[in-house]
C-alpha cells in the first residue's frame, strides 16, 4: 500500500483517546527533526498527515508513526502500519533499528554508514540518538565556509529546490547562510536529506568533520 495512505488509514482509525496520545507523543519526542507543538496540539488527522509527511518524508513518516504507535501501546496498530507499508522497522532500544529505505533511529553510534551489502538497508550517522549534523550544529554554522559549494550539490541531490537555492545564496555571509538552511530546508528534508548534507561536508570540508568526530 502507498506508505501516506497507510499512514492516513491509521490516524484516521485511531481512537479519540489514542490519538490525542499519539499527538502528544509526536509534540514531546526529544528525536531530531522535532515538530513544533503549534503545528500538532488541536489539529486534524489530515493536519497530523501533512506535518509527518512533510517532516520526515514518507518512509520516515512510517517509521516515526510506528515508534509513537509503540510509545502509546498500540503495538497491532504498529505492526499493520508496516505490514501495509513494507517498512521494516526495530523498536527503540534495538541494536538493529533500520528501515528499508529510510533513517536509522539507532542511539549512540559514531559510526558512519551507508548502504548494506545487500543495497537495501540505509544507515544513518547518529551521535546520541541525534545525526552528526544536528548534535553540530553550533559548530558547523560558526566554521563551515565554503557554503556555495555545498549548496550548489545540495542542489543536485535534489536536497533543496531551486527556489530556496536561490534565496539562501543571496544571503550575504556564510553564518547566516548556514543558519537558514538548518532553520527550514534540512529539517524538511529529514535524515536522508541530512546524510546527503554530511557526505558532501565530508568531501568539501574534511578537515573540519574529522575535527568534530575527535570531539
Amino acid at each position: 500500500m502507498d506508505k501516506q495512505k497507510a499512514v492516513k488509514r491509521m490516524l484516521k482509525n485511531l481512537s479519540k483517546e489514542n490519538f490525542a496520545n499519539f499527538c502528544h507523543e509526536l509534540m514531546t519526542r526529544k528525536k531530531e527533526p522535532r515538530v513544533a507543538r503549534n503545528r500538532v496540539e488541536g489539529k486534524s488527522d489530515l493536519d497530523i498527515l501533512d506535518v509527518l509527511i512533510s517532516t520526515f518524508d514518507e518512509t520516515g513518516a512510517v517509521e516515526v508513526a510506528a515508534e509513537l504507535l509503540n510509545e502509546i501501546n498500540c503495538k497491532n496498530d504498529a505492526d499493520q502500519l508496516l505490514k501495509d507499508t513494507g517498512v521494516k522497522y526495530s523498536e527503540p532500544g534495538s541494536s538493529n533499528m533500520v528501515a528499508t529505505g529510510g533513517p536509522s533511529s539507532g542511539n549512540g553510534s559514531k559510526d558512519t554508514a551507508g548502504p548494506s551489502a545487500g543495497g537495501t538497508t540505509a544507515q544513518y550517522t547518529m551521535v546520541d540518538g541525534e545525526h552528526f549534523v544536528d548534535k553540530h550544529r553550533t559548530e558547523l554554522i560558526k566554521r563551515v565556509d565554503d557554503v556555495p559549494a555545498i549548496l550548489d550539490q545540495l542542489h543536485q541531490e535534489k536536497v533543496i529546490n531551486a527556489s530556496i537555492y536561490s534565496e539562501i545564496m543571496v544571503i550575504p555571509t556564510s553564518q547566516k547562510k548556514m543558519r537558514e538552511l538548518f532553520s527550514g530546508p534540512l529539517n524538511a528534508a529529514g535524515l536522508r536529506g541530512k546524510e546527503v548534507f554530511y557526505r558532501i561536508l565530508e568531501k568539501e570540508q574534511k578537515f573540519l568533520i574529522e575535527d568534530l568526530k575527535g570531539n
